[in-house]
């Protein structure tokens, strides 16, 4: 695994590109990464597919729940779509800042 140096993309393979593939900056501003580093970037990497398959259901469960809330059958039922939009749009927010968060730290790769 080696890391840019000029814009932090995180290469995975045996040697360096050539070029970034992101940036295009030569091969010299690649720098190996070190093996704890690497277990970070994996877990890391697992945990943002988490959350990135938990927000795409997320975004789906917002839709159904506006679908159920304009259809409004009976207000027991709009209540329940409300809440799942509510609960679902908080959680999304989270999601989002978190990721960022990771993106901050360093924890995205």
């Amino acid at each position: 695994m080696f890391k840019c140096t000029a814009c932090g993309l995180v290469y995975d393979g045996e040697a360096a590109p050539s070029v970034c593939p992101k940036c295009g900056a030569p091969m010299e501003k690649f720098e190996k990464v070190a093996v704890e580093a690497q277990e970070l970037i994996k877990k890391a990497r697992f945990t943002n597919d988490l959350h990135m398959h938990l927000l795409a259901i997320l975004e789906e469960c917002e839709a159904i729940a506006a679908d159920g809330v304009e259809d409004n059958l009976d207000p027991g039922c709009v209540k329940v779509f409300t809440q799942a939009k509510e609960l679902s749009s908080q959680l999304v927010q989270s999601i989002k800042a978190e990721l960022a968060a990771h993106v901050s730290k360093g924890k995205w790769g």
